[in-house]
């Protein structure tokens, strides 16, 4: 079962009316950052690409070199097949991030048979995958694919926003975050935008510095 799939605004506002009303935090928090935005993305090996690009580098770096891939047709897992680690360097990824993308092209995912897996089983598909990890995981099922009740307790930015908005002693950690979201089920994944866009309301209320 793939359980609920967010398909549009409808399905997100739903899910945070539904926190709001379990929570008077989360309802506070809505009142500063509504509406929240959708996210949702293709799915398939371009997407995984595009995420592999972006690991530890700044997002406009990420863009730039997912387009230059994009544009050299390496977002098809034929023509990455074709060609050699040197070739994916020399568009600008790293040696790391090249060796991935090759293994990615190798591991030839059914992306068609993902949509239909339970979100559990996604998350495990693809972090057998060399360079995909639990985080780009999640974001793919949430995202990619639509899960409402996924969450990504590893990333810093929902660690943050949850000790804001839960005026928590110190930022929580992955387990701890991971078991907070618990209660925020089935609506997970709009749980995590809720946080993201907290967490940049915050952010720029504190000004630059």
């Amino acid at each position: 079962m793939t359980g609920r799939i967010i398909q549009g605004d409808a399905c997100v506002a739903e899910g945070a009316a539904w926190l709001a009303a379990r929570d008077p935090r989360f309802e506070r928090a809505l009142g500063l950052v509504t509406p929240l935005p959708l996210r949702l993305r293709s799915d398939g090996f371009a997407a995984l690409v595009s995420a592999i690009c972006g690991q530890q580098v700044s997002v406009a770096s990420a863009n730039a070199i997912f387009g230059r891939l994009d544009t050299a047709g390496m977002t098809d897992p034929q023509n990455v097949l074709k060609s050699s680690e040197d070739d994916l360097r020399a568009l600008g990824l790293s040696r790391p991030k090249a060796r991935y993308v090759h293994a990615l092209a190798q591991a030839q995912l059914d992306y068609a048979a993902l949509r239909a897996m339970p979100s559990d089983q996604v998350i495990s598909t693809l972090v057998a995958v060399p360079g995909i990890g639990i985080w780009t995981a999640e974001i793919y099922a949430m995202f990619s694919l639509g899960r409402a009740d996924v969450f990504a307790p590893g990333d810093l930015a929902l660690q943050e926003g949850a000790r804001q908005l839960f005026d928590l002693p110190a930022r929580p950690t992955d387990k701890a975050l991971r078991v907070m979201a618990e209660d925020w089920s089935p609506w997970r994944s709009v749980a995590a935008r809720l946080l993201w866009a907290y967490y940049a309301h915050m952010k720029s209320r504190e000004g630059i510095r």
